[in-house]
């Protein structure tokens, strides 16, 4: 089944496909799927987990991370001439990426999972442990 590929720029004004097109620069549709990144159908069903407004930069990212699976394969080329540097795309959206996860890690959106985003671990050595019983600098209270 073909996608389709539209694009209307007077509807950026509310949180809809083409307004996540023009943020993400995806909106050369006269090609189809030799210009564009996603199809519609595929912003759609993005866009569709996530109906709150409030979680618009979530979808973001769900959106980039799916454009970097889709071009994580190309390689840059060079046949006579001509040469196609592939890989700039991928860095392009790469960067997009991480400073989205940074900018949701900084608004909160790390309090719902920060150590992922950050890369960092969610757990820590003595998390559970019960200070009536573990002190803090070791050894066990005695309970008379």
């Amino acid at each position: 089944m073909a996608g389709s590929y539209t694009y209307s720029p007077e509807n950026i004004k509310e949180n809809s496909r083409d307004k996540m097109r023009f943020e993400l620069g995806d909106t050369m549709t006269e090609g189809g799927a030799e210009t564009c990144a996603l199809s519609d159908e595929e912003y759609d069903a993005i866009l569709s987990r996530y109906p709150d407004p409030a979680d618009w930069k979530r979808a973001k990212l769900a959106l980039i991370e799916s454009i970097l699976h889709r071009f994580s394969y190309e390689v840059d080329t060079t046949v006579g001439p001509l040469s196609l540097s592939l890989s700039q795309r991928l860095d392009f959206w790469r960067r997009m990426k991480n400073d989205l996860k940074a900018e949701l890690a900084a608004s909160g959106f790390a309090a719902v999972s920060g150590a992922a985003l950050a890369g960092g671990h969610v757990f820590s050595m003595g998390m559970n442990d019960n200070p009536r019983v573990y002190p803090p600098g070791g050894g066990l209270l005695r309970v008379p």
